[in-house]
């Protein structure tokens, strides 16, 4: 009884030089649209966070997560005064998606009393804390590895660099207390 390449046990089966660069010509096709895909996400992370600093929100953080999440390529965190003032704030952010043709795929906007505000557009999350809440729950340091990216416009003096010598969890040298002898 003769073999065949397609039956079982028969050992691995050849492919051709064609099928192989086509197939090479395509990963590489894949690979850089998202690529593509990838550096808009950053470039709109960084707009969104300047937009949130035109309304007033606080403390804003571009975290750049690929090859940290599986889940999500960028976050963008801000602390807000109230919650009309992040819900506000995150109704800005879905109309400047909207512009570019973006939907959240998830968003508590709408939501009164709320002391979290997300907009998910799954390669990017905004989150809108109330100051208590962001402490509460500290993503910057769950999330302490990742790169920090700059978003400041040239006139944001007032605005702390990302990597102002600050530590995993955010805090610069003075912030911590020095230990006791």
């Amino acid at each position: 009884m003769s073999t065949t390449p397609n039956t079982p046990g028969s050992g691995p089966r050849k492919k051709s030089a064609t099928r192989d660069e086509s197939l090479g010509v395509e990963r590489a096709a894949r690979e850089l649209a998202a690529a593509r895909d990838s550096a808009e996400t950053v470039a709109f992370g960084l707009e969104v966070a300047r937009e949130l600093k035109d309304d007033k929100c606080d403390h804003i953080l571009v975290l750049d997560l690929r090859g940290l999440s599986q889940v999500t390529d960028v976050f963008v965190i801000a602390s807000g005064t109230s919650d009309r003032q992040m819900r506000s704030a995150g109704e800005h952010v879905i109309e400047m998606a909207k512009a570019r043709g973006m939907t959240p795929f998830r968003e508590n906007v709408r939501e009164s009393g709320a002391k979290w505000v997300i907009i998910d557009f799954v390669d990017m999350v905004v989150h809108l804390f109330e100051p208590d809440t962001r402490v509460f729950y500290d993503l910057e340091m769950l999330w302490g590895d990742a790169k920090r990216l700059d978003w400041r416009r040239p006139d944001d003096k007032d605005e702390p660099t990302p990597d102002d010598q600050r530590n995993r969890a955010g805090l610069r040298e003075d912030d911590v207390l020095p230990d006791r002898p």
